[in-house]
């Protein structure tokens, strides 16, 4: 099975770079970091919910699955992840607003190009998803189906239309 593609829609990304302490004293940005990854990171209510119907829809286990963080290799060196969304208000503390007054409210999505988007489509609706969009050609060239997953984020399984 083909693995997930990521595109550039964030929802939380997490940006890899060589030195981590990348501001100098004049508060200015390092210009020789390079990025080396990208992590996309859901907020969850149950992790262990999340990682079994994250992993039904994308075919595969999870390379990283530890308490407070599970992480599923996708193609082009992009990770999925998922964090409890307490973990993440506890890491942070109070500059960061409670995620879990916005459960539910769709913010971004996590759009995935795969080989059969009607396949993922199929296997997220079984696994609990709700379906927003079926499957169809899409204005911007690609064929896309639409779900929510089960913490209300939302997921587009697409295909370049034309493409494999």
């Amino acid at each position: 099975m083909t693995r997930a593609r990521a595109i550039a829609i964030p929802v939380i990304a997490v940006l890899a770079v060589m030195d981590l302490s990348c501001v100098d004293a004049n508060r200015k940005w390092h210009s020789e970091s390079v990025m080396n990854g990208v992590s996309f990171i859901l907020y969850v209510a149950d992790q262990k919910v999340a990682t079994a119907f994250y992993s039904k829809v994308l075919g595969f286990s999870p390379h990283l699955n530890v308490p407070g963080m599970t992480q599923f290799n996708l193609s082009g060196g992009a990770t999925l992840g998922l964090m409890p969304a307490a973990g993440i208000k506890r890491l942070l503390g109070e500059s960061l607003p409670d995620p879990q007054f916005a459960a539910g409210t769709p913010r971004a999505e996590v759009y995935l190009l795969v080989d059969d988007p009607c396949a993922y489509l199929r296997r997220a609706v079984d696994a609990g998803a709700t379906e927003l969009s079926p499957v169809q050609p899409r204005d911007w060239g690609d064929t896309a189906g639409y779900c929510l997953d089960l913490d209300g984020h939302v997921l587009a399984f697409a295909r370049v239309l034309g493409g494999a």
